[in-house]
């Protein structure tokens, strides 16, 4: 290791998580339909819990509307059982060919519910992005310990990543914002 590979890979970390948390706001709902919404739901399909997305097209007709078309019709019911079970608060309308998911408006109090639940997903993001910071602190440490940097060297390399680490918060927060924005556009 060496001063740059620690903040190089600090910043491969970072961009990880930050996309991570990205992937995890998809599945929570807006006032539009959208395909990701059941990304992160996943069906028993022969013993294995496997994605949706992997079992079935899901398309979006309408901008109210999912359409979940399976291409093996022998697991329609376990798709519309794991759709039932999801948080997403929808029934899914089964018609034998493709299960039909329209999403009601959404009233206030699920609104602030689901801008809630972003906000906590945004912060679980934070945690993470400061427990790699705490990690790559420590290598940088263990560094000057084996003599590899100077003293100046580790605080220097401290203050890049406490600047990776603002530069990687300020990024989830302005997701945190666009994703409420787009939970209370009416």
């Amino acid at each position: 290791m060496s001063y740059d590979s620690v903040l190089k890979d600090t910043r491969a970390r970072m961009e990880k998580a930050v996309a991570h948390t990205q992937e995890m706001l998809k599945g929570i709902r807006t006032s539009t339909a959208t395909s990701a919404l059941v990304d992160n739901i996943r069906v028993d399909y022969y013993g294995t819990p496997t994605p949706i997305s992997q079992m079935a097209q899901v398309s979006v007709p309408e901008p109210r509307v999912l359409v979940v078309k399976p291409f093996d019709m022998s697991v329609m019911k376990e798709i519309e059982k794991a759709l039932q079970k999801s948080d997403l608060g929808i029934s899914p309308e089964n018609d034998g060919k493709v299960i039909r998911l329209t999403m009601p408006a959404l009233s206030g109090d699920q609104r602030k519910k689901y801008a809630a639940k972003a906000k906590d997903l945004c912060e679980e993001g934070r945690i993470t992005l400061r427990n790699l910071r705490r990690d790559a602190n420590k290598e940088a440490d263990a560094l000057q310990k084996k003599s590899e940097i100077t003293e100046d060297d580790n605080k220097a390399l401290h203050e890049e990543i406490q600047s990776l680490l603002k530069e990687f918060e300020k990024s989830v927060g302005d997701i945190q914002d666009k994703k409420t924005t787009d939970i209370m556009e009416i």
